[in-house]
């Protein structure tokens, strides 16, 4: 029988990547489940509501089938995983080469979740988005915590109360979160991305789109924000300019997969806005849309608060287990099923996010960016 395992993630981070509903699942479809004894406890599921889903609790990495994780696998964990190991996980190979150079030196198959083509049929499995989901939303609320002002509109007795102005640059998965978020807190929300076929998305959530003109493309096959020309990049910092100095919230959320972050907001914007004013960047852990952001801190520069905090789906590890926990059923029930396992490498979305196989790189993006030096 195909054993899985799921490891405990690292100190500090308390998300898992299966819930004793996944559990269930995977069991009822042929598959042994063994969970790391603690593995749940920061998103408070215990041992027993593993064990009462058909898992067993014990730390079974270097002969498991399958090992099925948040964070891309260590050193330590590849070298005691068994030659031929599938291992499913955030896996970041652009800025990782050796990691991946290890799992195929040890012939593990590395499915990516982070690799996941973003087409119709594995929406279901597309753990970028739940996750970024999670933080659009904390990020708002963060933001309402850290500004001096409401958000609403309030008529009261001692007046009336404006509400605050929210500008979000990006409109990806986190970026259309954040908007409906501050927009159910009452915030008037504007909104910039580089790529024009989102502005329906934008004004359907209640919000104004931030328009610059171009006629290059700016979005990939996949749906994600390619990397922009410096032009271009200076056009649309010239006119989102007047809408940020003039905020009281501004949250970036924009990302280029395998890329340096985008800089957005620089030094003399941040100078030039409100006293008070708070800017949220959820691109810090990749260097950060904000010329001021220090990762993983919050800081007060010209009187604005930056918050670059990472990892920020974690705040919330109930629900983004949760989501992530059913991310990986899908990926996993996609090449596996009746207690096997079998990779089609004529399946789209395998061939998208399989990274190692064999002893081999086999992902061709990967490969071609390795070779070209680009990681």
């Amino acid at each position: 029988m195909t054993l899985i395992f799921i490891p405990r993630e690292a100190s500090g981070e308390p998300r898992v990547a299966a819930t004793p509903e996944t559990v269930k699942k995977l069991v009822q479809n042929g598959f042994e489940v063994h969970i790391e004894p603690g593995a749940g406890a920061g998103s408070y599921i215990t041992d027993a509501d593993y064990e009462a889903s058909g898992a067993k609790a014990q730390n079974s990495l270097s002969n498991a089938d399958v090992i099925a994780k948040l964070h891309p696998p260590t050193e330590q964990e590849v070298s005691s995983m068994k030659e031929g190991a599938l291992v499913l996980s955030f896996l970041w190979p652009y800025g990782n080469r050796s990691l991946v150079e290890s799992l195929a030196s040890r012939k593990v198959t590395s499915y990516a979740m982070d690799l996941i083509p973003r087409i119709t049929r594995a929406q279901k499995m597309d753990a970028l988005s739940s996750q970024s989901n999670i933080a659009g939303y904390k990020a708002v609320v963060m933001a309402a915590d850290h500004s001096p002002k409401l958000f609403p509109l309030l008529m009261t007795a001692a007046g009336t109360i404006r509400p605050a102005k929210v500008v979000i640059l990006g409109a990806g998965v986190a970026g259309l979160q954040a908007i409906a978020t501050a927009r159910r807190l009452g915030a008037i929300v504007e909104v910039s991305d580089i790529r024009p076929a989102v502005k329906e998305q934008v004004q359907s959530l209640g919000a104004k789109f931030i328009e610059v003109e171009t006629e290059e493309n700016l979005e990939t096959e996949g749906g994600y924000a390619k990397e922009v020309s410096a032009d271009f990049l200076k056009k649309q910092q010239a006119v989102v300019r007047e809408h940020i100095v003039g905020a009281d919230v501004v949250i970036t959320t924009a990302l280029v997969p395998g890329k340096q972050a985008p800089r957005l907001i620089s030094d003399d914007m941040v100078r030039d806005m409100k006293e008070g004013a708070v800017i949220v960047d959820l691109a810090a852990e990749q260097g950060g849309n904000c010329s001021l952001t220090e990762m993983d801190k919050v800081v007060t520069k010209e009187g604005v608060t930056i918050i670059g905090k990472c990892n920020i789906a974690a705040t919330l590890p109930v629900h983004a287990s949760d989501m992530y926990a059913k991310n990986i059923l899908n990926a996993f029930s996609d090449i596996g099923s009746e207690g096997a396992i079998n990779l089609d490498f004529e399946d789209e979305v395998v061939l998208g996010a399989v990274v190692t196989h064999g002893g081999e790189i086999r992902n061709e993006k990967v490969l071609e960016a390795y070779k070209g030096g680009k990681a």
